[in-house]
């Protein structure tokens, strides 16, 4: 009996966090009263497509098939959701009612339709495209606002259309050209403050610029406009310029998020993040009934600057452990757990008491005891733990800031900072902040009245395994920075300025 139906396949692609899910769409036209059924696990945005579709086809000049439809996205066991699937169902069904012939290997198609069949850009276009090229796809069509986020992804064609209309005349004859790519030139760090312009406070600039240089977490103690703000904003000025993979890593956080347009379609500079303390655990962490990144992710292979660290919840900070130590943060869903990249340097700054003039010279505290040592107690052992660089610091006397001599300004020691990394990474491909305790033990070889000075120090200040492992990737560093090869005492005992109790 001869068959009354034909199917055939078109792909896209479904984001399941920073990695894709081949989708094969499949349609189904048979003889029976015209009907459209989505199957295959889809939401109801999915669902509406239907509509959408039919309007799209109808308004292209298409007419509609009038038999029933039945689209199948395959695997089902994995829910679609979001609008991107419009196009490729669109253009299964055309193909599949033999309107277009698809004669190209290896292409795929993502889209959301408005019913004029105009195509609209969708979130997360990088990963999704950088998913295809991975699976061996060597075109793809997307919406015109999409084109310049999607053509960042290399040995991958990428066509702009902007409506469905278009890919018919394509495959009829008026071509679309696919994007010419464009070499990758990193922008400059949008930092509002050069370190020149900060009056004194040279401890807390060496601090910084050893953060910039290893990848190290900060954390500032101190009175109320002693300037740890001021220091936070000229903190990007003195970090080395984004390369092509961390460019890529951020921005493919950013595209699913969402946060990326046709105007800004790559992060190309260093940024920082600075959520509110009222923000929510998702927010900071990630969520959503479809888990995307948080504040956390947003802020991979840049700063995550938490100003008045003591006003987050604890729930916020005890979120921290896991990014701070390995890099990544787990979200855990309903509808799914994804593995979000959080290679950030925390920037952290806090008030030492309620009042914030505990630690002042000048101005006298007010608080209790009792009242100082719960409002430390917000943040846990283990959270300060994981925080390399502690520094207490002071306001800026008054003669200091009337002086007119000028400080070192923030390209002199973004000089020193970049050669420092580039010692670091010709040892390793990481950062001495992030190297394993094992590693760091094989670049960082101490003498004997090192280890001595150590020794005394970790038992002296009662110090964890960890804050160990902790100062000797501080002094590794500073010996970087030094043009050293050898960790000496002078930067054991620097690296222990930076460790000393600032809490009670």
């Amino acid at each position: 009996m001869k068959s009354d139906f034909i199917m055939e396949k078109i792909y896209t692609i479904a984001p399941l966090g920073l990695k894709g899910i081949l989708v094969e769409v499949e349609t189904n036209l048979s003889r029976h009263l015209p009907k459209i059924i989505i199957v295959g696990l889809p939401d109801t945005s999915v669902q509406e497509a239907k509509e959408r579709i039919w309007a799209a086809i109808e308004n292209s000049g298409v007419q509609f098939p009038r038999q029933k439809v039945v689209l199948n996205l395959s695997p089902a066991q994995i829910r679609k959701e979001g609008g991107s699937y419009d196009l490729p169902m669109a253009v299964s069904i055309l193909q599949t009612a033999k309107i277009l012939e698809i004669t190209d290997d290896k292409v795929a198609f993502i889209g959301e339709l408005a019913l004029s069949g105009k195509l609209k850009p969708v979130p997360g276009i990088l990963v999704m495209v950088s998913s295809l090229k991975d699976m061996g796809f060597k075109k793809v069509f997307v919406s015109i606002k999409n084109a310049k986020e999607a053509n960042m992804v290399e040995d991958i064609e990428v066509y702009p259309a902007d409506s469905l209309l278009e890919i018919i005349e394509h495959y009829d004859g008026k071509k679309i050209v696919p994007l010419a790519k464009e070499k990758f030139v990193a922008n400059s760090n949008r930092a509002s403050i050069d370190m020149s312009e900060i009056k004194g406070q040279e401890q807390a600039k060496r601090v910084l610029e050893i953060s910039a240089a290893g990848g190290h977490n900060v954390l500032f103690v101190g009175p109320p406009g002693a300037g740890k703000t001021m220091l936070a904003k000229a903190f990007l000025s003195i970090l080395p310029d984004m390369s092509l993979s961390e460019s890529m890593e951020t921005s493919k956080v950013h595209s699913l998020a969402g946060l990326l347009s046709e105007d800004n379609h790559l992060i190309d500079y260093r940024i920082i993040r600075d959520p509110h303390h009222s923000a929510s655990v998702s927010a900071i962490v990630g969520g959503g009934s479809w888990p995307k990144p948080g504040e956390i992710s947003l802020a991979h292979n840049n700063v995550l600057f938490l100003d008045e660290i003591l006003e987050f919840p604890r729930q916020v900070l005890e979120s921290l452990r896991q990014p701070l130590e390995d890099n990544v943060i787990t979200v855990s869903r309903v509808k799914g757990s994804f593995d979000f990249p959080a290679n950030f340097i925390l920037l952290a700054t806090a008030n030492p008491c309620p009042c914030g003039y505990f630690t002042d010279k000048t101005k006298e505290c007010k608080c209790s005891a009792v009242e100082i040592k719960r409002y430390q107690k917000r943040i846990s052992g283990p959270v300060l733990d994981r925080i390399d660089l502690h520094l207490l610091v002071n306001r800026v006397r008054t003669k200091y800031l009337s002086t007119t001599d000028k400080a070192e300004s923030s390209d002199t020691i973004k000089q020193r900072v970049f050669l420092a990394r580039e010692k670091q990474l010709a040892r390793s491909p990481k950062l001495n902040a992030k190297l394993s305790s094992k590693e760091i033990l094989g670049v960082c070889h101490l003498s004997q009245s090192s280890k001595n000075i150590l020794t005394k120090a970790i038992d002296g200040l009662q110090l964890s395994a960890r804050a160990y492992f902790k100062i000797l990737k501080v002094s590794r560093t500073i010996a970087d920075l030094s043009v050293s090869n050898k960790v000496e005492d002078k930067h054991i005992l620097e690296a222990l300025q930076y460790r000393s109790k600032i809490f009670l």
